[in-house]
C-alpha cells in the first residue's frame, strides 16, 4: 500500500447532501479516507464492488433516515450480515433505534454530533 491507500477508508451513507459534506470533512481533517454514498442501495453496491476489488472500508457511518427503501437500520444488518468485520456507526436526529437495531459490535450517535464524537465512534468500531 502507498501512504495514502494506508489510511483506513470510511464510507459516509447520508442522502443530506449539507450533513454528508461536513461530516467527510470531518472524517478526512481526522485522518481517514473517505468515499460517499447518498443512500443505502448505493452504499451496497459500492461495498460490492469494493469488497470484489479486496475491500479497503474498514468502518460505515449511516444515517438512519434515508429514501429508496433501505434505511440505516437495514443497511447495518445487511453489513453485519454479509460483511461483518466492516463496523458501523449509525446516525440520527429523528429516529433513535429500538433495542437489537444496531448490529452488536455497532454504535448508534445522536446528531448533532461533534467532531471528537463522530471520530471516537469511528475508531471503536474499527477492526
Amino acid at each position: 500500500m502507498s501512504g495514502a491507500d494506508a489510511r483506513p477508508t470510511v464510507l459516509v451513507v447520508e442522502d443530506d447532501a449539507v450533513i454528508r459534506c461536513a461530516a467527510v470533512e470531518l472524517i478526512v481533517e481526522a485522518g481517514f479516507t473517505v468515499r460517499e454514498a447518498t443512500n443505502g442501495n448505493e452504499a451496497i453496491r459500492m461495498l460490492d464492488q469494493e469488497q470484489e476489488a479486496g475491500g479497503t472500508v474498514c468502518v460505515v457511518v449511516t444515517d438512519i433516515d434515508m429514501p429508496l427503501g433501505i434505511d440505516g437500520i437495514k443497511l447495518a444488518a445487511c453489513i453485519d450480515r454479509r460483511w461483518p468485520r466492516i463496523g458501523i456507526v449509525i446516525t440520527s436526529g429523528k429516529v433513535r433505534p429500538s433495542p437489537g437495531d444496531i448490529p452488536t459490535d455497532g454504535l448508534f450517535i445522536r446528531k448533532p454530533y461533534t467532531e471528537e464524537c463522530l471520530v471516537a465512534a469511528i475508531r471503536s468500531v474499527m477492526p
